[in-house]
Protein backbone atom coordinates (compact mmCIF):
# COMPACT_ATOMS: atom_id res chain seq x y z
CA UNK A 1 0.00 0.00 0.00
CA UNK A 2 1.28 3.64 -0.90
CA UNK A 3 1.93 5.67 2.36
CA UNK A 4 -0.42 8.38 2.64
CA UNK A 5 1.39 11.65 2.28
CA UNK A 6 -0.02 13.59 5.75
CA UNK A 7 1.05 10.68 7.42
CA UNK A 8 4.55 10.50 6.16
CA UNK A 9 4.64 14.27 7.15
CA UNK A 10 3.66 13.71 10.56
CA UNK A 11 6.05 11.02 11.32
CA UNK A 12 8.73 13.53 9.80
CA UNK A 13 7.36 15.66 12.49
CA UNK A 14 7.52 13.59 15.52
CA UNK A 15 11.01 11.89 14.43
CA UNK A 16 12.29 15.44 14.17
CA UNK A 17 10.35 17.14 17.54
CA UNK A 18 11.14 14.12 19.75
CA UNK A 19 14.17 11.83 18.67
CA UNK A 20 15.15 10.61 21.83
CA UNK A 21 12.01 9.17 22.90
CA UNK A 22 11.51 7.37 19.56
CA UNK A 23 15.14 5.86 18.64
CA UNK A 24 14.86 3.61 21.34
CA UNK A 25 11.87 1.78 20.69
CA UNK A 26 11.24 -0.77 18.30
CA UNK A 27 7.92 0.31 17.41
CA UNK A 28 6.22 3.30 17.37
CA UNK A 29 2.30 4.34 16.13
CA UNK A 30 1.78 8.55 16.03
CA UNK A 31 -2.19 10.02 15.04
CA UNK A 32 -2.32 13.13 13.56
CA UNK A 33 -5.24 14.80 12.18
CA UNK A 34 -5.61 15.57 8.71
CA UNK A 35 -4.81 18.85 7.02
CA UNK A 36 -4.37 20.99 3.53
CA UNK A 37 -1.60 22.84 4.13
CA UNK A 38 0.78 19.85 4.33
CA UNK A 39 0.57 19.23 0.21
CA UNK A 40 3.25 21.76 -0.01
CA UNK A 41 6.06 19.97 1.60
CA UNK A 42 5.76 17.29 -1.22
CA UNK A 43 8.42 18.14 -3.22
CA UNK A 44 11.26 18.73 -0.72
CA UNK A 45 10.56 15.59 1.15
CA UNK A 46 10.91 13.69 -1.83
CA UNK A 47 14.45 15.67 -3.26
CA UNK A 48 16.15 16.21 0.11
CA UNK A 49 19.86 14.75 0.27
CA UNK A 50 20.98 17.59 2.97
CA UNK A 51 23.23 15.54 5.25
CA UNK A 52 23.20 16.69 8.81
CA UNK A 53 26.78 16.54 10.55
CA UNK A 54 27.20 16.52 14.88
CA UNK A 55 23.63 15.48 15.89
CA UNK A 56 23.67 12.49 15.33
CA UNK A 57 21.09 11.76 12.59
CA UNK A 58 21.57 10.12 9.80
CA UNK A 59 21.67 11.35 6.05
CA UNK A 60 18.67 11.82 4.03
CA UNK A 61 19.57 8.68 2.06
CA UNK A 62 19.55 6.43 4.71
CA UNK A 63 16.37 8.37 6.82
CA UNK A 64 14.11 7.93 3.84
CA UNK A 65 15.43 3.98 3.68
CA UNK A 66 14.67 3.71 7.02
CA UNK A 67 11.61 5.19 6.95
CA UNK A 68 10.40 2.86 4.28
CA UNK A 69 9.47 0.27 7.12
CA UNK A 70 6.42 2.24 7.81
CA UNK A 71 2.47 2.16 6.88
CA UNK A 72 -0.12 4.70 7.18
CA UNK A 73 -3.79 5.32 6.72
CA UNK A 74 -6.60 7.61 8.09
CA UNK A 75 -10.08 6.07 9.75
CA UNK A 76 -13.16 7.21 9.46
CA UNK A 77 -12.72 10.83 11.22
CA UNK A 78 -9.78 11.81 9.61
CA UNK A 79 -6.92 11.11 11.95
CA UNK A 80 -3.62 9.59 10.75
CA UNK A 81 -2.79 6.18 11.66
CA UNK A 82 0.92 5.66 11.15
CA UNK A 83 2.87 3.16 12.41
CA UNK A 84 6.99 2.75 11.74
CA UNK A 85 10.17 0.19 13.10
CA UNK A 86 13.01 1.38 14.05
CA UNK A 87 16.69 -0.43 14.35
CA UNK A 88 17.01 -2.36 18.24
CA UNK A 89 20.10 -0.03 19.74
CA UNK A 90 18.54 -0.68 23.30
CA UNK A 91 21.73 -1.65 26.14
CA UNK A 92 22.06 -5.58 25.68
CA UNK A 93 21.40 -6.00 29.47
CA UNK A 94 20.80 -9.80 29.29
CA UNK A 95 24.47 -9.95 26.74
CA UNK A 96 26.01 -8.63 29.64
CA UNK A 97 25.18 -10.82 32.50
CA UNK A 98 25.39 -14.05 30.64
CA UNK A 99 28.77 -12.31 30.17
CA UNK A 100 29.50 -11.71 33.93
CA UNK A 101 28.00 -15.37 34.90
CA UNK A 102 30.38 -16.86 32.32
CA UNK A 103 33.47 -14.88 33.82
CA UNK A 104 32.55 -15.98 37.57
CA UNK A 105 32.83 -19.72 36.10
CA UNK A 106 35.74 -19.45 34.55
CA UNK A 107 37.03 -17.73 37.78
CA UNK A 108 36.20 -20.28 40.45
CA UNK A 109 37.69 -23.12 37.19
CA UNK A 110 41.10 -20.91 37.22
CA UNK A 111 41.19 -20.92 41.28
CA UNK A 112 40.61 -24.52 41.59
CA UNK A 113 42.88 -25.79 38.84
CA UNK A 114 45.47 -23.22 40.45
CA UNK A 115 45.19 -25.10 43.55
CA UNK A 116 45.87 -28.11 41.90
CA UNK A 117 49.14 -26.54 40.28
CA UNK A 118 50.34 -25.84 44.07
CA UNK A 119 49.72 -28.91 45.17
CA UNK A 120 51.73 -30.76 42.27
CA UNK A 121 54.84 -27.79 42.92
CA UNK A 122 54.68 -29.18 46.77
CA UNK A 123 55.09 -32.44 45.28
CA UNK A 124 57.77 -31.79 42.32
CA UNK A 125 59.83 -30.32 45.20
CA UNK A 126 59.95 -33.09 47.57
CA UNK A 127 60.38 -35.73 44.85
CA UNK A 128 63.48 -33.48 43.37
CA UNK A 129 64.77 -33.74 46.89
CA UNK A 130 64.50 -37.36 46.74
CA UNK A 131 65.43 -37.56 43.35
CA UNK A 132 68.99 -35.44 44.16
CA UNK A 133 69.52 -38.05 46.91
CA UNK A 134 69.68 -41.17 44.43
CA UNK A 135 71.80 -39.22 42.63
CA UNK A 136 74.25 -39.11 45.21
CA UNK A 137 73.82 -42.59 46.28
CA UNK A 138 73.99 -44.27 42.90
CA UNK A 139 77.33 -42.16 42.42
CA UNK A 140 78.91 -43.37 45.87
CA UNK A 141 77.91 -46.70 44.00
CA UNK A 142 79.56 -46.07 40.71
CA UNK A 143 82.97 -45.58 42.13
CA UNK A 144 82.51 -47.82 45.41
CA UNK A 145 84.06 -51.33 44.87
CA UNK A 146 81.95 -52.77 47.71
CA UNK A 147 79.56 -55.20 46.88
CA UNK A 148 76.04 -54.19 47.47
CA UNK A 149 73.39 -56.52 48.18
CA UNK A 150 70.37 -57.47 46.00
CA UNK A 151 68.18 -55.61 48.97
CA UNK A 152 70.03 -52.15 47.81
CA UNK A 153 69.35 -52.89 44.49
CA UNK A 154 65.52 -53.14 45.93
CA UNK A 155 65.50 -50.09 47.58
CA UNK A 156 66.15 -47.44 45.09
CA UNK A 157 64.01 -49.31 42.35
CA UNK A 158 61.04 -48.90 44.79
CA UNK A 159 61.74 -45.35 45.45
CA UNK A 160 62.54 -44.54 41.50
CA UNK A 161 59.26 -46.53 40.62
CA UNK A 162 56.95 -44.35 43.10
CA UNK A 163 58.51 -41.41 41.66
CA UNK A 164 57.88 -42.99 38.38
CA UNK A 165 54.31 -43.15 39.44
CA UNK A 166 53.80 -39.38 40.70
CA UNK A 167 54.94 -38.14 37.68
CA UNK A 168 52.08 -40.58 35.59
CA UNK A 169 50.00 -38.80 38.13
CA UNK A 170 51.48 -34.70 37.48
CA UNK A 171 51.09 -35.90 33.75
CA UNK A 172 47.44 -36.81 33.85
CA UNK A 173 45.93 -33.80 36.15
CA UNK A 174 48.53 -31.00 35.62
CA UNK A 175 47.29 -27.91 33.04
CA UNK A 176 49.63 -25.86 31.73
CA UNK A 177 53.02 -25.62 31.07
CA UNK A 178 54.14 -29.46 31.44
CA UNK A 179 58.36 -28.67 30.77
CA UNK A 180 59.37 -29.33 34.84
CA UNK A 181 57.02 -32.81 34.87
CA UNK A 182 59.07 -33.79 31.23
CA UNK A 183 62.54 -33.26 32.26
CA UNK A 184 61.72 -35.08 35.71
CA UNK A 185 60.55 -37.92 33.59
CA UNK A 186 63.00 -37.66 31.91
CA UNK A 187 65.47 -38.13 34.70
CA UNK A 188 63.72 -40.27 36.18
CA UNK A 189 63.53 -42.88 33.06
CA UNK A 190 67.38 -42.29 33.48
CA UNK A 191 67.88 -43.37 37.06
CA UNK A 192 66.00 -46.62 36.02
CA UNK A 193 68.19 -47.70 33.07
CA UNK A 194 71.30 -46.61 35.46
CA UNK A 195 70.29 -48.77 38.02
CA UNK A 196 69.93 -52.06 35.74
CA UNK A 197 73.34 -51.47 34.59
CA UNK A 198 74.79 -51.06 38.06
CA UNK A 199 72.96 -54.65 38.69
CA UNK A 200 74.23 -56.24 35.34
CA UNK A 201 78.56 -55.13 36.24
CA UNK A 202 80.99 -57.77 36.95
CA UNK A 203 79.96 -59.26 40.34
CA UNK A 204 82.53 -61.55 40.61
CA UNK A 205 85.66 -58.96 39.87
CA UNK A 206 83.46 -56.47 42.67
CA UNK A 207 83.61 -59.98 45.28
CA UNK A 208 87.57 -60.27 44.56
CA UNK A 209 88.25 -57.09 45.42
CA UNK A 210 85.85 -56.68 48.55
CA UNK A 211 87.83 -59.82 49.82
CA UNK A 212 91.27 -57.55 49.21
CA UNK A 213 89.52 -54.92 51.44
CA UNK A 214 88.61 -57.08 53.94
CA UNK A 215 92.08 -58.57 54.10
CA UNK A 216 93.39 -55.07 54.37
CA UNK A 217 90.98 -53.94 57.11
CA UNK A 218 92.42 -57.37 58.97
CA UNK A 219 95.56 -56.18 59.06
CA UNK A 220 95.08 -52.61 60.26
CA UNK A 221 93.06 -53.72 63.04
CA UNK A 222 95.77 -56.30 64.05
CA UNK A 223 98.41 -53.18 63.61
CA UNK A 224 95.62 -51.15 66.33
CA UNK A 225 95.81 -53.89 68.50
CA UNK A 226 99.49 -54.11 68.66
CA UNK A 227 99.79 -50.11 69.62
CA UNK A 228 97.17 -50.67 72.47
CA UNK A 229 98.66 -53.73 73.85
CA UNK A 230 100.28 -51.43 76.90
CA UNK A 231 97.32 -48.88 77.39
CA UNK A 232 94.85 -49.46 80.26
CA UNK A 233 91.48 -51.27 78.93
CA UNK A 234 88.60 -48.97 78.23
CA UNK A 235 85.28 -50.06 79.36
CA UNK A 236 83.14 -52.34 77.22
CA UNK A 237 79.78 -50.81 76.42
CA UNK A 238 76.49 -52.04 78.05
CA UNK A 239 75.54 -55.69 77.12
CA UNK A 240 72.29 -55.12 75.31
CA UNK A 241 68.88 -54.63 77.70
CA UNK A 242 71.56 -54.21 80.28
CA UNK A 243 71.70 -50.78 82.40
CA UNK A 244 75.31 -50.99 83.56
CA UNK A 245 75.69 -47.18 82.56
CA UNK A 246 75.16 -43.84 83.30
CA UNK A 247 72.80 -43.01 81.31
CA UNK A 248 72.25 -41.29 77.99
CA UNK A 249 75.14 -38.96 77.15
CA UNK A 250 74.90 -38.72 73.52
CA UNK A 251 72.92 -39.99 70.23
CA UNK A 252 73.79 -40.73 66.87
CA UNK A 253 72.43 -38.69 63.52
CA UNK A 254 69.43 -40.39 62.01
CA UNK A 255 68.78 -42.95 59.96
CA UNK A 256 66.09 -42.66 57.68
CA UNK A 257 64.63 -46.34 57.31
CA UNK A 258 61.85 -44.82 54.63
CA UNK A 259 58.74 -43.30 54.36
CA UNK A 260 55.25 -44.74 56.39
CA UNK A 261 53.86 -47.00 54.28
CA UNK A 262 50.51 -45.04 53.94
CA UNK A 263 52.56 -41.99 52.09
CA UNK A 264 53.69 -38.56 53.29
CA UNK A 265 49.86 -37.26 54.20
CA UNK A 266 50.17 -39.08 57.41
CA UNK A 267 52.15 -37.39 59.25
CA UNK A 268 51.49 -38.40 62.55
CA UNK A 269 51.79 -42.10 64.14
CA UNK A 270 54.37 -44.01 65.82
CA UNK A 271 56.73 -47.26 65.36
CA UNK A 272 59.18 -49.67 67.02
CA UNK A 273 59.78 -53.33 67.57
CA UNK A 274 58.27 -55.20 70.18
CA UNK A 275 60.62 -56.20 72.87
CA UNK A 276 60.35 -59.18 75.25
CA UNK A 277 63.01 -60.17 78.23
CA UNK A 278 62.54 -63.47 77.21
CA UNK A 279 63.38 -62.89 73.42
CA UNK A 280 65.17 -59.60 73.43
CA UNK A 281 66.26 -60.01 69.27
CA UNK A 282 63.39 -61.78 67.89
CA UNK A 283 60.45 -59.09 68.10
CA UNK A 284 58.47 -58.36 65.02
CA UNK A 285 58.30 -54.61 63.91
CA UNK A 286 54.90 -52.27 63.63
CA UNK A 287 54.12 -49.08 61.64
CA UNK A 288 51.21 -47.36 63.20
CA UNK A 289 50.18 -44.16 61.12
CA UNK A 290 46.92 -42.37 62.41
CA UNK A 291 44.49 -40.77 60.06
CA UNK A 292 45.02 -37.83 58.56
CA UNK A 293 43.42 -35.69 61.06
CA UNK A 294 46.40 -36.78 63.20
CA UNK A 295 43.64 -38.67 65.94
CA UNK A 296 42.61 -41.42 64.71
CA UNK A 297 44.42 -44.82 64.70
CA UNK A 298 42.66 -46.82 62.44
CA UNK A 299 45.20 -49.06 60.49
CA UNK A 300 48.28 -50.63 61.50
CA UNK A 301 51.06 -53.08 60.00
CA UNK A 302 53.50 -56.11 61.22
CA UNK A 303 56.27 -56.98 59.99
CA UNK A 304 58.83 -60.18 60.65
CA UNK A 305 61.81 -58.62 59.53
CA UNK A 306 63.19 -55.03 59.08
CA UNK A 307 64.02 -56.45 55.47
CA UNK A 308 60.71 -57.22 54.73
CA UNK A 309 59.60 -53.79 56.33
CA UNK A 310 61.93 -51.67 53.74
CA UNK A 311 60.63 -53.45 50.64
CA UNK A 312 56.64 -53.39 52.17
CA UNK A 313 56.32 -57.25 51.50
CA UNK A 314 55.24 -60.12 54.08
CA UNK A 315 52.98 -57.34 55.96
CA UNK A 316 50.23 -58.39 57.99
CA UNK A 317 48.12 -55.24 58.53
CA UNK A 318 45.65 -55.28 60.62
CA UNK A 319 42.42 -52.34 61.57
CA UNK A 320 41.32 -51.22 65.18
CA UNK A 321 38.62 -48.93 65.93
CA UNK A 322 39.42 -47.27 69.14
CA UNK A 323 43.08 -45.91 69.21
CA UNK A 324 44.25 -42.17 69.75
CA UNK A 325 47.22 -40.38 69.14
CA UNK A 326 50.78 -41.50 68.66
CA UNK A 327 51.40 -42.74 72.23
CA UNK A 328 51.26 -46.11 71.16
CA UNK A 329 53.86 -49.19 72.25
CA UNK A 330 54.25 -52.85 71.77
CA UNK A 331 55.62 -55.11 74.50
CA UNK A 332 55.45 -59.24 74.80
CA UNK A 333 53.56 -59.56 71.47
CA UNK A 334 50.43 -57.28 73.23
CA UNK A 335 50.09 -53.28 71.43
CA UNK A 336 49.16 -50.53 74.18
CA UNK A 337 46.96 -47.83 73.04
CA UNK A 338 44.93 -45.03 74.06
CA UNK A 339 41.34 -45.77 73.90
CA UNK A 340 39.85 -42.82 71.85
CA UNK A 341 37.83 -40.14 73.75
CA UNK A 342 39.19 -41.73 77.19
CA UNK A 343 41.49 -41.83 79.78
CA UNK A 344 41.06 -45.62 79.51
CA UNK A 345 44.39 -48.02 77.91
CA UNK A 346 43.30 -50.93 75.61
CA UNK A 347 45.97 -54.15 75.41
CA UNK A 348 45.47 -56.09 72.38
CA UNK A 349 46.99 -59.05 71.36
CA UNK A 350 48.71 -58.96 68.18
CA UNK A 351 47.98 -62.68 66.98
CA UNK A 352 44.53 -62.17 67.38
CA UNK A 353 44.16 -58.62 67.19
CA UNK A 354 41.74 -58.82 69.62
CA UNK A 355 41.12 -56.22 73.01
CA UNK A 356 42.68 -58.13 75.84
CA UNK A 357 42.14 -55.60 78.41
CA UNK A 358 40.92 -52.16 78.92
CA UNK A 359 42.02 -49.64 82.31
CA UNK A 360 41.13 -46.37 83.32
CA UNK A 361 44.49 -44.16 83.93
CA UNK A 362 42.99 -42.45 87.31
CA UNK A 363 43.13 -38.94 86.77
CA UNK A 364 44.71 -38.25 83.79
CA UNK A 365 43.95 -35.63 81.42
CA UNK A 366 42.62 -36.79 77.56
CA UNK A 367 41.29 -35.58 74.48
CA UNK A 368 44.08 -32.79 74.07
CA UNK A 369 44.10 -31.67 77.46
CA UNK A 370 47.57 -31.41 77.78
CA UNK A 371 49.38 -33.24 74.58
CA UNK A 372 52.81 -32.39 73.81
CA UNK A 373 54.29 -29.30 71.71
CA UNK A 374 53.41 -29.52 68.40
CA UNK A 375 51.52 -32.80 68.34
CA UNK A 376 47.83 -33.21 69.28
CA UNK A 377 45.73 -35.89 70.79
CA UNK A 378 49.21 -37.74 73.13
CA UNK A 379 47.96 -36.47 76.44
CA UNK A 380 48.56 -40.34 77.49
CA UNK A 381 52.17 -41.37 75.88
CA UNK A 382 52.88 -45.37 76.92
CA UNK A 383 56.62 -46.36 76.99
CA UNK A 384 59.00 -49.44 76.92
CA UNK A 385 62.75 -50.07 78.59
CA UNK A 386 64.58 -52.73 80.42
CA UNK A 387 62.34 -52.56 83.30
CA UNK A 388 58.59 -52.87 81.50
CA UNK A 389 56.30 -51.37 80.66
CA UNK A 390 55.36 -47.16 81.97
CA UNK A 391 53.18 -44.30 80.69
CA UNK A 392 53.73 -40.56 80.65
CA UNK A 393 50.93 -37.70 81.25
CA UNK A 394 49.43 -35.45 82.91
CA UNK A 395 46.22 -34.44 85.37
CA UNK A 396 44.40 -31.37 86.61
CA UNK A 397 46.08 -31.69 89.78
CA UNK A 398 49.84 -31.80 88.35
CA UNK A 399 47.86 -28.22 86.91
CA UNK A 400 49.71 -29.58 83.28
CA UNK A 401 53.37 -30.50 84.73
CA UNK A 402 54.08 -34.44 83.83
CA UNK A 403 53.54 -37.79 85.86
CA UNK A 404 55.51 -40.88 85.61
CA UNK A 405 53.80 -44.36 86.41
CA UNK A 406 54.89 -47.48 86.14
CA UNK A 407 52.04 -50.37 85.55
CA UNK A 408 51.90 -53.89 85.56
CA UNK A 409 51.87 -55.02 81.59
CA UNK A 410 49.11 -57.93 82.53
CA UNK A 411 46.86 -55.77 84.47
CA UNK A 412 47.27 -52.66 83.37
CA UNK A 413 47.09 -51.47 87.44
CA UNK A 414 49.62 -48.04 88.36
CA UNK A 415 51.96 -50.14 90.36
CA UNK A 416 53.84 -46.66 91.05
CA UNK A 417 53.95 -42.89 90.35
CA UNK A 418 56.39 -39.74 90.25
CA UNK A 419 55.52 -35.83 89.97
CA UNK A 420 58.14 -34.15 87.97
CA UNK A 421 58.53 -29.88 88.01
CA UNK A 422 58.21 -30.38 83.81
CA UNK A 423 55.26 -28.93 82.16
CA UNK A 424 54.16 -31.30 79.75
CA UNK A 425 52.86 -28.76 76.73
CA UNK A 426 56.68 -27.77 76.44
CA UNK A 427 58.18 -30.56 75.61
CA UNK A 428 57.38 -32.24 71.78
CA UNK A 429 57.71 -35.98 72.99
CA UNK A 430 59.36 -38.20 75.86
CA UNK A 431 60.79 -41.80 76.70
CA UNK A 432 61.99 -43.96 78.96
CA UNK A 433 65.44 -45.55 79.72
CA UNK A 434 66.49 -47.92 82.64
CA UNK A 435 63.88 -46.40 84.47
CA UNK A 436 64.47 -42.70 83.79
CA UNK A 437 62.36 -40.16 81.60
CA UNK A 438 64.24 -38.13 78.67
CA UNK A 439 61.90 -34.97 77.03
CA UNK A 440 62.80 -33.21 73.93
CA UNK A 441 62.16 -29.80 72.88
CA UNK A 442 62.50 -28.17 69.69
CA UNK A 443 65.45 -26.19 68.63
CA UNK A 444 64.40 -25.16 65.18
CA UNK A 445 63.20 -27.17 61.78
CA UNK A 446 66.45 -29.00 62.10
CA UNK A 447 66.94 -30.03 65.61
CA UNK A 448 66.07 -30.83 68.63
CA UNK A 449 67.48 -31.48 71.94
CA UNK A 450 67.17 -34.04 75.37
CA UNK A 451 66.97 -31.01 77.74
CA UNK A 452 65.52 -33.17 80.42
CA UNK A 453 65.36 -35.94 82.79
CA UNK A 454 63.85 -37.45 85.72
CA UNK A 455 65.35 -40.28 87.29
CA UNK A 456 62.83 -42.73 89.25
CA UNK A 457 65.37 -44.39 90.51
CA UNK A 458 66.73 -41.89 92.08
CA UNK A 459 63.90 -39.25 92.45
CA UNK A 460 66.61 -36.51 91.15
CA UNK A 461 65.68 -34.00 87.85
CA UNK A 462 67.97 -32.21 86.47
CA UNK A 463 68.62 -30.34 82.74
CA UNK A 464 70.54 -32.32 79.93
CA UNK A 465 72.25 -30.85 76.70
CA UNK A 466 72.33 -33.13 74.02
CA UNK A 467 71.57 -32.14 70.09
CA UNK A 468 69.38 -34.01 67.99
CA UNK A 469 69.24 -33.88 64.34
CA UNK A 470 66.09 -34.45 62.33
CA UNK A 471 65.18 -35.35 58.80
CA UNK A 472 61.60 -33.06 59.06
CA UNK A 473 60.09 -30.46 61.66
CA UNK A 474 58.11 -32.29 64.06
CA UNK A 475 58.48 -35.00 66.15
CA UNK A 476 55.24 -36.99 66.73
CA UNK A 477 56.30 -40.01 68.81
CA UNK A 478 59.79 -41.88 70.13
CA UNK A 479 59.63 -45.09 70.92
CA UNK A 480 63.18 -47.26 72.78
CA UNK A 481 64.11 -50.52 71.88
CA UNK A 482 66.29 -51.84 75.01
CA UNK A 483 68.61 -54.71 73.37
CA UNK A 484 69.22 -52.58 70.09
CA UNK A 485 69.04 -49.49 72.22
CA UNK A 486 67.89 -47.44 69.41
CA UNK A 487 65.17 -44.81 69.34
CA UNK A 488 62.25 -45.35 66.63
CA UNK A 489 61.18 -41.69 65.73
CA UNK A 490 58.11 -40.73 64.06
CA UNK A 491 59.25 -37.86 62.25
CA UNK A 492 56.41 -36.22 59.93
CA UNK A 493 55.31 -39.10 58.46
CA UNK A 494 59.39 -40.79 58.02
CA UNK A 495 60.83 -43.98 59.93
CA UNK A 496 64.15 -42.93 61.94
CA UNK A 497 66.35 -44.62 63.87
CA UNK A 498 68.78 -43.31 66.49
CA UNK A 499 71.67 -44.97 68.33
CA UNK A 500 71.91 -43.92 71.63
CA UNK A 501 75.45 -43.40 73.57
CA UNK A 502 75.51 -44.67 77.10
CA UNK A 503 77.95 -43.19 79.96
CA UNK A 504 80.39 -46.22 80.79
CA UNK A 505 80.87 -46.99 83.97
CA UNK A 506 84.54 -47.83 84.69
CA UNK A 507 84.68 -51.06 86.51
Amino acid sequence: MKPDLPCLLALLCLLHSDAESVWGTTATSTHFPTTASTSFLTSDFSTSSTSTSGSGWPSSSSKSQSLSNFTGSKDDHGTCQCSVILPDTTFPVERVERLEIIAQTVTKKFEKELSIVKEYVQLISVYEKKLSNLTVRIEIMEKDTISYTELDFELIKIEVKEMEKLIKQLKVGFVGSSVIVDQLEVEIRNMTVLVEKLETLDKNNVLAIRRQILALKEKLKECEDSKVENLPAVPPPPAPGSCAHGGVVNISRPVMIQLNWRGFSYKYGAWGRDYSPQHPGKGLYWVAPLNTDGRYLEYYRLYNTLDDLLLYTHARENWIAYGQGGGTVVYKNNMYVNWYSSRDIAKVNLTTNTVALTRTLPDAAYNNRFSYANVDWQDIDLAVDENGLWVTYATEASTGNMVISKLNDTTLEVLNTWHTKQYKPSVTNTFMVCGVLYATRTLNTRTEEIFYYYDTNTGKEGKLNIVMQKMQENLQSINYHPFEQKLFVYNDGYLLNYDLVFQQIPQ
